[in-house]
């Protein structure tokens, strides 16, 4: 007799699609996944929605054939491990990102690798935990490992300048940076609501990104800018960037670009860094381990209260039209905070003996 395979509920999406196309995402039946040897299988409680999504969704970035799901940030529990799982056990709960070259965890049950996920916070909620992943990543490996920027209180340490801060890895790096290290952080925003976010963040100054960043950065007074984190729109920016950069200053840069101009940083010896999350677990780098460890350094620091999560809007159930609600919020732009989708209301609540506090 042969055994039936399990079967699980997925959200598979169109290649190409607008969010006014019916099936630009769709509620399917599909087989559940085996775990690898480094593979923990998930069960799915909570996804954040990254711009990312949006864009594999409607062609502007191109995925692999095998990504049949969206979903670059998840929080679970540990439904089963491969044989070769060493740092998780079944019941533990997890948050990750996952990988750019496996479907990702828009699903009930989500195979991910070990060496990429980290132990949940205990003091959160799946909700709140989902939001934190790709953008603490981005921001952490942006900050320490491109950058170089060491942690510790120094009082030399510069300026950190952060082009589009009130995103989702604008808001973890203005937290890392104000909370690790001694950079002055200078943040851009250019709405009230934004402005207040990245204030209440830890942001020791906010200008305006649609006005003309020398002037108001001078008007600080500080010392000059060593390093710049540019976010969003680089490229509308980049002269006045090269201006503001102080010599043998360093440029770090995540924004999607066909082509970008560095020659006019040469004249300083500006050093240009890329972060892109996906690349330690995409290329299996020696190193990919690190992304569980800055994930449980991420854990710790939330739970002692040095970070926060940035959540900012929670839908649910975990399906097909509110994701694409989500994926409506993202790509219209201007909110704070991250859009997460849950698949039940208890997934929303932080655990019990945190609710009171």
């Amino acid at each position: 007799m042969t055994t039936r395979p399990a079967r699980m509920a997925a959200i598979a999406f169109r290649r190409g699609s607008t969010l006014a196309d019916r099936d630009c995402l769709t509620d399917i039946d599909t087989e559940r996944p085996e775990p690898g040897p480094h593979d923990l299988l998930v069960a799915v409680r909570a996804v954040s929605v990254n711009p990312v999504d949006t864009k594999i969704r409607a062609g502007l970035l191109a995925a692999p054939d095998a990504v049949r799901s969206l979903g670059w940030d998840a929080a679970g529990i540990v439904e089963a491990v491969g044989e070769a799982v060493t740092l998780f056990q079944p019941g533990q709960k997890v948050y990750y990102a996952g990988s750019f070259d496996r479907s990702g965890s828009n699903a009930q049950f989500h195979l991910v690798d070990e060496r990429i996920a980290g132990h949940m916070p205990r003091t959160l909620g799946f909700a709140e935990a989902a939001a934190l992943p790709l953008t603490s990543l981005t921001a952490w490996q942006l900050l320490f490992d491109r950058l170089g920027v060491p942690p510790g209180k120094s009082a030399d340490a510069g300026c950190l300048l952060v082009l589009g801060a009130a995103g989702g890895v604008g808001s973890m790096l203005i937290q890392l940076a104000r909370r690790l290290t001694g950079l002055t952080v200078i943040a851009t925003a250019s709405r009230e609501g934004s402005r207040d976010w990245c204030l209440a963040l830890g942001a020791h100054h906010v200008i305006d990104h649609r006005r003309p960043l020398p002037a108001q950065v001078g008007a600080l007074q500080l010392a000059p800018v060593t390093h710049i984190a540019a976010l969003s729109h680089t490229a509308e920016h980049l002269h006045e960037l090269a201006g503001l950069i102080a010599p043998q200053g360093r440029l770090a840069v995540i924004d999607d670009h066909d082509t970008l101009d560095a020659a006019p940083f040469k004249a300083k010896s500006v050093s240009l860094h890329w972060e892109m999350v996906f690349t330690r677990p995409l290329y299996r780098t020696p190193d990919m381990i690190a992304q569980h460890r800055i994930l449980d350094e991420v854990a710790a620091l939330v739970d002692a209260g040095v970070l926060r999560s940035t959540v900012g809007r929670v839908l649910q159930p975990l399906d097909a039209a509110r994701l694409i609600e989500a994926h409506r919020l993202v790509e219209a732009g201007g909110g704070v905070g991250k859009v997460v989708v849950a698949r039940s209301m208890d997934d929303m609540a932080r655990p019990a003996r945190e609710a009171g506090r």
